[in-house]
């Protein structure tokens, strides 16, 4: 698949069949996250596959009751840790929200690629997701998604974006 037609087509999905992934193709998507760059190659990251039916049942209070991600055959955790790098200054403690980011694209560009749903929660209780999967103490969630075959055509066209010439310029602001 042409890698422009995986971002045209990549969506939010919200309804996922109940088929397993094969093992492979969880490997390959998984591989995708391993080698996603970092700043320095800190790789500050840790995502978690879950499988288990209790637990998944168990993350979705942690998400606000989106019950959809319960759904998939699986769901997967980006977790992150401090890297102890002030990237542009600001971003403090933080700042590994980047690396954890690219990566968790990664993931979903080659889930995409595999014929796989994902739809990027960032609506979850931190506290509760680490305390429902054991995460330890100095690592945070950063993203969460459900991962699994979409029960309709769901790969389309994006609906309306905002053109190039709003969201991009050249030299200055």
């Amino acid at each position: 698949m042409d890698f422009y037609e995986v971002i045209r087509t990549r969506r939010s999905i919200r309804s996922f069949k109940p088929d397993p992934i094969p093992d492979e193709v969880l490997s390959r998507v998984l591989e995708a996250v391993r080698i996603a760059p970092s700043g320095s190659n800190r790789q500050p990251w840790k995502f978690i596959v879950v499988k288990d039916e209790a637990l998944k049942k168990h993350l979705v209070p942690a998400c606000h009751n989106q019950r959809f991600i319960a759904e998939a055959p699986a769901i997967i955790v980006a977790c992150g840790s401090d890297i102890r790098w002030n990237r542009g200054g600001y971003m403090g403690q933080m700042s590994m929200l980047v690396d954890v980011s690219i990566a968790f694209t990664h993931l979903i560009l080659a889930a995409r690629v595999e014929g796989l749903g994902t739809c990027w929660i960032g609506d979850f209780n931190n506290d509760e997701v680490k305390k429902v999967l054991d995460i330890p103490e100095d690592m945070n969630v950063v993203a969460v998604t459900p991962l699994g075959y979409p029960k309709e055509e769901a790969f389309t066209e994006p609906g309306p974006r905002k053109p190039l010439a709003e969201i991009v310029s050249t030299d200055k602001s």
